[in-house]
């Protein structure tokens, strides 16, 4: 039996650049499973959308969709689901975060920063109306404060709080420079929303922007894939 193919689903964005980013990392995802089916497909936005991603699959191909989202809220928990239901043979892996191999791209994105020991740290998340979303952000960002060995805030963008601006102001102190961690995929209006709402101070890049993808996220999106190939009983793929 041939191995699962491997659907690819982001949210999607009008960003060209976020387009390219999110491409770019289903193409290096590809090149890591020469053998296997892969495709890019959005839960919003763009097109292909979850149907026609399910679509382009041979008949009774069975595949594995992998959320590009780095957590579970409502379009894992309830679009993905609806979405794939009464498509036989599609499992559905769980989301990219929260994983340490996320913690280590935010890391990296940091020092290119230059940070200083005085400087405040802010990572700032999109924000979900489902709270479990929320929650693995704030694991996440308690990830990185146990990496970098130093405080860190989390300021939500949209959907939950507190909010990215006045967390930005309120850990500013003065001239303390303030230096925001970018958790968020790729570049498009919530990173462009970032770096408005943080008034000023240095925004990270996003985990995947105009560079190569960092192996970690590869390996990650890879990993999700194969233990979820593994795992799914034979009645799901």
């Amino acid at each position: 039996m041939s191995a699962p193919a491997l659907i690819a689903i982001s949210h999607g964005t009008a960003s060209r650049a976020g387009q390219a980013a999110v491409a770019a990392l289903v193409d290096s995802v590809a090149s890591a499973l020469p053998n296997v089916h892969v495709l890019l497909g959005h839960v919003d936005v763009e097109q292909p959308d979850v149907a026609a991603s399910l679509g382009a699959l041979a008949p009774e191909e069975p595949a594995v969709i992998v959320p590009l989202l780095l957590s579970a809220g409502y379009h894992v928990r309830v679009d993905l689901r609806q979405q794939s239901a009464g498509h036989a043979g599609v499992a559905i892996s769980a989301a990219l975060g929260p994983d340490p191999r996320l913690v280590e791209v935010l890391a990296a994105r940091l020092t290119a920063l230059d940070p200083a020991p005085e400087d405040a740290i802010v990572l700032a998340v999109a924000g979900s109306s489902d709270d479990r979303a929320n929650a693995d952000c704030r694991v996440t960002a308690r990830k990185l404060s146990e990496r970098l060995g130093r405080k860190v805030s989390v300021g939500f963008l949209a959907a939950a709080e507190p909010r990215l601006a006045p967390v930005v102001g309120a850990v500013r102190h003065g001239s303390r420079r303030v230096l925001v961690a970018n958790y968020l995929l790729a570049p498009g209006y919530f990173h462009d929303l970032a770096v408005r709402l943080a008034d000023g101070s240095p925004v990270a890049r996003p985990l995947l922007d105009d560079d190569p993808p960092a192996p970690q996220l590869v390996k990650l999106v890879v990993d999700r894939y194969r233990s979820t190939a593994v795992e799914a009983p034979a009645t799901t793929l």
